[in-house]
């Protein structure tokens, strides 16, 4: 499998990303313009030393990456109407998990092109002073480990054990 993180901001969340990439056997496809650098400190440390052992891939076009895929993708947005779960992902080895950036999230062209391949992670809806939200959004990284789980729970932690 691989995740795809469309323009992440937060060196961190990458890190973190990164490193559950590398303990899952899970190619990291970056989109630019990343909001860092990949030489940035806090990269590396939030990676730890797993980085010698995450495959990584760096892309610029992510509307032609998909065009071109050859596996099944998925997206997901905290504004889905789909359950992260309703999937199967099992069906593929190499499914492409797409996840947009922290602040931004992913452009509605990808909705536009496939919308029936939308999933959210649900959240309960949360209250800032007197204006309500719809929902809460998690951080990335959490986000990005709740979803390849799940994958990989479904394909029996196949490469993890």
């Amino acid at each position: 499998m691989k995740i795809i993180l469309f323009q992440p901001e937060i060196p961190q969340n990458t890190g973190n990303i990164a490193r559950t990439c590398a303990l899952t056997n899970t190619t990291l496809v970056l989109v630019r313009p990343l909001g860092f650098s990949i030489s940035d400190r806090m990269l590396k440390r939030s990676g730890l030393d797993y980085w010698p052992w995450t495959s990584i891939e760096i892309i610029d076009d992510l509307l032609t990456y998909l065009q071109q895929a050859g596996s099944p993708f998925y997206f997901f947005s905290r504004y889905a109407p789909l359950l992260y779960t309703e999937p199967s992902y099992s069906k593929a080895e190499d499914s492409l998990l797409i996840f947009g950036s922290e602040t931004k999230g992913l452009p509605p062209v990808f909705k536009e092109h496939w919308p029936d391949r939308f999933y959210t992670i649900p959240c309960s809806p949360i209250l800032r002073g007197k204006n309500p939200l719809d929902s809460g959004c998690l951080n990335l990284s959490n986000a990005v480990s709740i979803v390849l789980y799940e994958a990989l729970r479904q394909k029996d932690f196949k490469g993890c054990r």
